[in-house]
C-alpha cells in the first residue's frame, strides 16, 4: 500500500518546511565529522506504525548530511509500552538532529492513529463488523493515515473521489431523490462499480432498497432506527453505519449486524503517541 514516490514527496516537503536552508543550531556546535548514537524510546503505551517512514527520513537526509543508519527493534503493528526501546540510530550527528523532529512528527501521528483504531477494533472483536476510516484526513497525508488505520486493524473506505461512488445528501438533493441519483450513477459508470447511498431515515432506506443500491449507509441514526433499518434491508445490500460513533456505543452498533462502521475520528481526533529520541552518545 505504501507508495514511496508519494511518501518521499511528503518527507521532502516536511524537511523543507522545518529546514528551509540549514539547521543553524546544529551547524553552530557540531563538527562536520561528528558521529553519535541515539535511542528511539516509547513514552506511552500503544501500537507503533510508520517505522519504515521514520527510517526513510534519515535515508533521504543522509544523501547530503552524512550517513545515519536506523536499526528497527520493533515492526509496525507491535504493541509498545512506556520505556520500550523502539529503534537505535547511529551515524552523522548532523543528520540525526536535522531529521529528529520531522521523523518523530510523522511516527507519532501514524502511531496515534493505529492506537486509536485498535481500541475500536478490540471493542467489536466478537462481531463480524469491520471498522472503516473516512476521507477526513490531514491534507496531503492521507496515504500515511490510511495505512496507519490498517496497521491498527481497521480497513480503508474509498481512498479518494475517484475510488468509488457514494451518493451523499447533496448529490441526492440535486438529482431530486435517491431513485434518480442511483439511476444516473448506474447509467454513467461501469457495472463493476458498487453504488453506495447515504440515508438519514427509514423512508430513505426504503427508497435506496427499491433503487437497488449496493451499499446503504445509515447516517447519524439512533440505535433503534439502525436496528429497524438492518431488519428492513435484510441483507439485500451491504450496510454501513456512520456518525456519532464512539468507544462507548460502538459495541451496541456492531451488535445490530451492520457490515461496516466508518469513523472519521480515527484520522481527525486521535492523540499522537508520545515517542522521543533520547540518550545521545558521541562515538
Amino acid at each position: 500500500m505504501l507508495n514511496w514516490l508519494i511518501i518521499d514527496d511528503i518527507i521532502k516537503g516536511s524537511l523543507k518546511e522545518d529546514m528551509p536552508i540549514e539547521d543553524i543550531t546544529t551547524n553552530c556546535i557540531i563538527d562536520e565529522n561528528y558521529n553519535s548514537t541515539i535511542d528511539l524510546i516509547a513514552k506511552d503505551n500503544g501500537i507503533i506504525a510508520g517505522l519504515e517512514v521514520f527510517k526513510r527520513v534519515f535515508d533521504i537526509l543522509s544523501i547530503n548530511l552524512g550517513d545515519a543508519k536506523v536499526e528497527l527493534l520493533k515492526k509496525d503493528g507491535d504493541t509498545v509500552a512506556y520505556g520500550d526501546l523502539v529503534a537505535t540510530l547511529t551515524g552523522s550527528t548532523k543528520c540525526i538532529l536535522a531529521g529528529e523532529r520531522t521523523a518523530l512528527n510523522i511516527l507519532q501521528r501514524m502511531s496515534g492513529i493505529a492506537t486509536l483504531t485498535n481500541l475500536f477494533v478490540k471493542e467489536i472483536k466478537d462481531t463480524n463488523t469491520k471498522i472503516l476510516d473516512t476521507r477526513k484526513t490531514t491534507p496531503l497525508l492521507r496515504i500515511l493515515e490510511k495505512y496507519s488505520v490498517i496497521v491498527g486493524g481497521g480497513f480503508n473506505h474509498r481512498f479518494n473521489l475517484s475510488d468509488g461512488i457514494l451518493l451523499k445528501d447533496n448529490h441526492i438533493a440535486y438529482a431530486g431523490g435517491i431513485k434518480n441519483a442511483v439511476s444516473k450513477a448506474k447509467a454513467s459508470t461501469s457495472f463493476v462499480r458498487k453504488i453506495e447511498v447515504e440515508t438519514e431515515n427509514l423512508d430513505m432506506v426504503k427508497e435506496a432498497l427499491q433503487a437497488k443500491a449496493d451499499i446503504i449507509m445509515l447516517d447519524n441514526m439512533d440505535l433503534s432506527t439502525i436496528k429497524a433499518a438492518i431488519t428492513m434491508i435484510d441483507k439485500k445490500a451491504l450496510t454501513e453505519c456512520s456518525g456519532n460513533v464512539n468507544l462507548t456505543n460502538i459495541k451496541e452498533i456492531a451488535n445490530t449486524g451492520v457490515d461496516f462502521i466508518s469513523i472519521g475520528a480515527l484520522t481527525h481526533s486521535f492523540k499522537a503517541l508520545d515517542l522521543s529520541m533520547k540518550n545521545l552518545r558521541r562515538i
